[in-house]
């Protein structure tokens, strides 16, 4: 009944095409649909079966088990191997919207693997809303050009990375963007644990987390998504966090 439900959540189907999409029989077919029908999720209309009201809801929440299985076992050693403890539980209950996302980590070849892609999904975004949990010149040199550019960027950083970019070699660039309307950074409460690096543009998400083994930000492993679901899911992470960033730095 399951590949019913989820093959219904295209729209309309007649029995032909559920056959086909199901590489089941009518008479395996049609038992089942009769009991969708007694339950009141599938309704029989002229040109094949579509769900009730009740039926989309139905469908909907095993889609949404069946993505973050997948997504889980896709992934399987990224999510073991970093933290998830200080995850936002209502976000993490919705990762199967990551389905259609790929790990980018470092190889021998490529030691900067991720660290370049971050750089690259910052230089081409039309706008972008970050978490950081570590900074570099080369992050704060690509941020302050797209600013310059017009670009809006709203970021949240950790306690530690506030104190750092008021020092040297960052403060200075940091403090020529004071005067920008569409530059916004924020501090996060220091009280509330964070364990992940964000970049959300209009065109993809970049979601990085710490390492479980020794609990330090990993540099050399990142999640990659071009879809708009991971997209969108990206966005309501960050608002997340920060509504409840305590301090706006600029």
């Amino acid at each position: 009944m399951t590949e019913i439900l989820l093959s219904l959540n295209e729209g309309i189907k007649n029995l032909s095409q559920l056959r086909e999409i199901t590489g089941s029989t009518s008479q395996a077919l049609i038992p089942k649909i009769r009991k969708l029908e007694c339950y009141k999720f599938v309704e029989s209309k002229k040109n094949g079966y579509c769900f009730t009201q009740i039926g989309k809801i139905v469908a909907s929440n095993i889609e949404a088990s069946f993505l973050m299985m997948g997504v889980i076992n896709k992934h399987k050693f990224f999510w073991t191997d970093h933290c998830l403890e200080t995850f936002p539980t209502s976000l993490l209950n919705e990762i199967g919207c990551l389905y259609y996302s790929k790990v980018i980590h470092d190889t021998k070849t490529d030691i900067f693997s991720l660290y370049k892609t971050n750089l690259q999904i910052i230089q081409e975004a039309d706008y972008v809303f970050g978490i950081l949990s570590i900074v570099t010149e080369d992050y704060v040199e690509y941020v302050s050009q797209k600013v310059c550019k017009g670009t809006n960027i709203d970021l949240i950083v950790t306690s530690h990375v506030a104190e750092r970019i008021k020092q040297y070699p960052y403060a200075e660039k940091i403090n020529s963007l004071k005067n920008y309307d569409n530059f916004q950074l924020n501090v996060i409460n220091k009280n509330i644990d964070i364990d992940i690096g964000l970049i959300v543009t209009n065109k993809c998400l970049s979601l990085c987390l710490h390492k479980k083994e020794r609990g330090i930000y990993d540099i050399t492993n990142g999640l990659l998504s071009f879809d708009q679901m991971a997209i969108d899911w990206g966005q309501r992470l960050f608002e997340y966090y920060k509504n409840q960033a305590y301090n706006k730095l600029i």
